[in-house]
This record gives C-alpha cells, structure tokens and sequence, in this order.
C-alpha cells in the first residue's frame, strides 16, 4: 500500500482496502512513466552518460538525467571531440535541455549547475551506426519474410534498447520499415537510439532486394510480394516506378534513399558482378531525394556497380570491398562517402546456409582489408557501420565490430569513423534527418549523447 493509499485508508468509513497501486490502469501508467524516465536519462531532452564497459562506478545508477530546470556540468576528465586525433584536457562540458551549450575551462562552470564527477575518465560522443537495419536484425531470414510483421516489430522494440545500451545513440537505417519504431522511441515510448530511416530498399526485379522465390515469377502489375507489403522493399522497373517508390518513401519520412546498385550475397539470384538500375533509374532516384533535400545511398560491391552509381549522383556508397584504386579515386574527386564495415569472414559474420551466399560472402571479405587501406590512402570519406543482418545472436557483437578497426588505424581514427565522420554523413540528410543539433562530436550546441567510458580510448577500444 502505498502512502497516499495509506492515508486515504485511516479516513473514516474508507473501504477497507483502497489501494490501486497494482491496479491495470495505474501499472500502465507506471510503465509509461519508466519508459519516458529511461528514454530521458538514455537519449533525448536530457544529457545522457552511460558507462560503456562494466565497472563504471560513478553513482549507484548506470545513467543519469540532468535535474529539469538546472544545467548539468561533467567535470574531471578527457573528452574526444569526434574530429581530432587526440584527448582534450582543461575543460568542463556543460549541457542544457538535451544540448551542449559550452566547454568551460575547469572551474569555471556556472555554481548552480548540478555537478558529475566523471572521476578522470574518458568522454566520448555517442557511437554511430551508419549501416544498420533496425527491424530486420533480430529475426532470421526466415522470419523477416514470413512471420507476422507484429512479431518483426516486437522484436526490433526489444533489440532497440539493447542498441542503445551498447553505446549506439543514433543509427542510418539502411532498409526496412522502420518508421513506427523511430516514431515510438522519439515519443519516449521504447528506448533507443536516433534513427535516421531510409524505408523500404528500391531493388530492380531480380535484384539485391527481390527475395521472392522463381515459383512466383512470372510478376503481375500491382502483385505484390510479402517483402514489398511489409515495407521491407519496394521493387521497381523503370524511371517512373523509381521515381514513384522514391517519393513514398519521402512521403514516409524518409531521411535519406537506399538503392540496390549491385549483387548482394544474401540474395540467391543475382550475382555479386551484376550491375542493377540502370544510370537513368538511379539518377530518377536521386533527383526525387535532391528534391527533398536529401541523398541516395547504394548497396554496391564492384568497381563498375560503384562507378555507375557515382556516375548518377550517388552520394553513399555501401560496402564498397571490392573496388579498384580508379574507383576509389572516383569516389574520392565526387565526394562521396564510403559507408565501409569490417567483413572478415570470422565468427561475427551473417550466417549463410546456403553455399551460394557463402561463397559470395568470402569474395566480398576477400577485399575488405585493402579497401580500408587505399580508402585511407586516397583519403575518402569514410564512415563506421556493421550491417548485422538478419543474425540475432550476433547483434551483441556491434562494438567488438568497432574495435576491430584498430586492425586498420588508430584507434581514436577507428572511433572517429564512428562519430564526427559518420555525423558529417548523417548530416547530408539536411531537414530529412529529423533532429536538431549535430550528432558525433563534443562541441557547442551538439546533441549531448555522450558516453564516460573506462580505459584509454587512445590505447585501444
């Protein structure tokens, strides 16, 4: 019984037990209550710190929201700021309603601010996920095509703030319907991190994203398959089917476009060489998103699949393992960015069942080291993103996917792919990305998603 319960209860000629704390309808109003209270320590109007690795220790919870009405000052440590290459010392981060205001240097705080002793340990922007697939990784391949779409999206509620316990405050959904589930987490309904939803993924019959059986072929016009329902995909022939799918997905609130611009391993049919859209398809695409404000982004391989998609404008290129020094340099002269992940062929890998996707699967991790290397060579934009798939078990492996990048750099440049690079990504979106302020960095007037982490983030993550 709780207090005012209690005193309810000593009023004469009270029923005798008046208490509605278990009651449905206040439980219910208890879960929303916690569920805004989480969403505002996590993410949101209110600064979160969030220790990334166990053992934080700084209070006896594990995040903490600025008082409402008060400024919170995090004093007594190191900050990385997203862009430079090193830790910066002397200075205090103060945050106001959700946003960086200043870095004051030490002491020089404002006295009414509430105080958090980060006890001399690193600060970090919250991580980026450039390439990640909100509803379609905690589901088999199996399920995402033919289980309820309820069960899809309970799924992704529940994965969602796992996400964000992992340190990610903001993803690039790169396919899939996941607009009622960035609605619910930007209402304070679910925890999770920011997403930046691209919709359905635009594939050509036969392409990446064409999942039907050839038991369905032939296609009849407006006969569409459970994918294409779902809001998984949307296939599309011809610049006028392109540029009709496009502005659906616009109309749906879209931050930014994802194509099918070439062969894809999971997909059984096309092969990883084949080239997908035409220029003219693609340039349709990217004029009804330049429209908009926004981008095109294209799930790509080859160097002739790459090259046909900067070709038409193309600002994103996804995966990209396989390209040749004249495409990346191609890429490089453009400007356009090269959303890469680090597909080794080891134990975080999407499982394949099917040989033929194995088998495209190790051609693709066969290049994914020197693609790292002449990216940064030829000093392309390059942006962090891990494109778990379809792989539930391995969702818990998107850190240790950043981590590996200390194969390839240093690992404050690792981070950075994960944080000033990708918000500089995020940001090509414009007004289509949905939120206020710059996501990434540590600076004045950034969204305040911030981590205190244990360990040197410049020794190693």
């Amino acid at each position: 019984m709780c207090q005012i319960c209690r005193t309810a209860h000593q009023i004469p000629h009270a029923a005798l037990d008046c208490c509605l704390c278990g009651a449905p309808r206040t439980q219910a109003a208890f879960a929303r209550i916690e569920a805004d209270l989480n969403r505002r320590m996590m993410l949101g109007g209110v600064a979160a710190v969030v220790g990334l690795y166990a053992g934080f220790g700084l209070a006896s919870k594990p995040a903490r929201a600025q008082t409402p009405g008060r400024p919170l000052l995090l004093t007594n440590l190191r900050y990385f700021n997203g862009h430079d290459l090193d830790l910066i010392q002397g200075h205090d981060i103060l945050v106001e309603g959700g946003r960086i205001t200043t870095l004051p240097p030490v002491g020089q705080g404002p006295a009414q601010a509430e105080r958090i002793d980060c006890g001399g340990r690193a600060v970090i922007p919250g991580l980026i996920d450039a390439h990640w697939h909100s509803t379609l990784v905690a589901v088999t391949q199996l399920q995402a095509m033919s289980a309820d779409i309820g069960f899809v999206h309970l799924m992704a509620g529940r994965e969602a703030g796992a996400t964000l316990m992992r340190g990610f405050t903001t993803v690039r959904d790169t396919g899939g319907p996941a607009f009622g589930l960035k609605l619910a987490i930007d209402r304070g309904v679910l925890p999770g991190p920011r997403i930046l939803a691209s919709g359905a993924m635009l594939s050509q019959t036969s392409g990446h994203g064409d999942f039907r059986m050839t038991s369905e072929l032939p296609r009849a016009d407006g006969d569409l398959s459970y994918a294409e329902r779902a809001g998984v995909v949307a296939i599309a022939d011809g610049r006028a089917e392109v540029l009709r799918r496009t502005r659906e997905q616009l109309m749906k609130g879209a931050s930014q476009i994802k194509i099918m611009a070439g062969g894809g391993v999971t997909s059984l049919y096309d092969p990883l060489e084949s080239l997908q859209f035409t220029e003219d398809e693609m340039r349709a695409a990217v004029e009804a998103a330049a429209d908009w404000g926004t981008y095109v982004c294209a799930h790509v391989y080859t160097p002739k699949g790459i090259q046909r998609a900067v070709r038409a404008g193309v600002k994103s290129i996804e995966h990209g393992q396989l390209a040749d020094l004249e495409t990346v340099r191609m890429m490089r002269d453009a400007g356009a960015w090269w959303s890469i992940q680090p597909f080794l062929a080891d134990e975080d890998s999407n499982p394949k069942s099917d040989p033929r996707q194995q088998a495209k699967a190790d051609e693709v991790a066969s290049g994914t080291v020197r693609a790292f290397e002449i990216g940064r060579a030829e000093g392309v934009n390059m942006a962090f993103g891990t494109d778990i798939l379809m792989n539930p078990a391995g969702a818990q492996s998107q850190g240790r996917q950043l981590a590996k990048l200390t194969r390839f750099m240093a690992p404050l440049e690792a981070l950075r792919m994960a944080t000033g690079a990708a918000g500089d990504l995020l940001a090509m979106s414009g007004e289509r990305m949905g939120y206020e302020g710059r996501l990434g960095v540590i600076a004045e007037g950034a969204m305040a998603d911030l981590l205190v982490v244990e360990g040197d983030p410049e020794a190693g993550l």
